[in-house]
């Protein structure tokens, strides 16, 4: 019932590309006009291309996702979450903070509202107009 009330509706469109009007005021309405009197050549079957011959077999592709879940599979047993641990890691530590240099102090409260205060004293107006 719907495909009818669809069919009888679209009956009463009419054909949008025929009846569509061309603004002549449009730079390529003369080439519209031209290329739509034309009646331009339609393909056939002949036309399809042959089957290329240097791809690979369909079976191939299968073996080959096959082997790349394979692959990711034996990634993922090998980099699970208990196959390793970290060892060394206070003499490490020690290390990246010895190459840190000088360690720096935490700001405490006023610090940011102080160099705020200093900016302000030490900017210069801009001269008037």
């Amino acid at each position: 019932m719907l495909a009818a009330a669809c069919a009888t509706l679209g009956g009463c469109i009419g054909n949008p590309f025929k009846d569509a009007k061309i603004d002549p005021a449009s730079p390529v309405a003369p080439e519209v006009a031209k290329l739509s009197r034309e009646n331009g050549k339609q393909p056939t079957f002949a036309s399809i291309p042959n089957v290329p011959k240097d791809i690979r077999p369909a079976p191939q592709y299968g073996r080959e996702a096959g082997r790349l879940a394979a692959a990711g599979e034996a990634l993922e047993r090998a980099t699970a979450p208990e196959t390793w641990t970290l060892q060394g890691t206070d003499a490490f530590a020690a290390t990246a903070l010895k190459q840190a240099g000088p360690a720096i102090e935490a700001p405490v409260a006023g610090d940011s509202e102080a160099f705020a205060r200093a900016q302000r004293e030490r900017a210069t107006p801009p001269p008037p107009r």
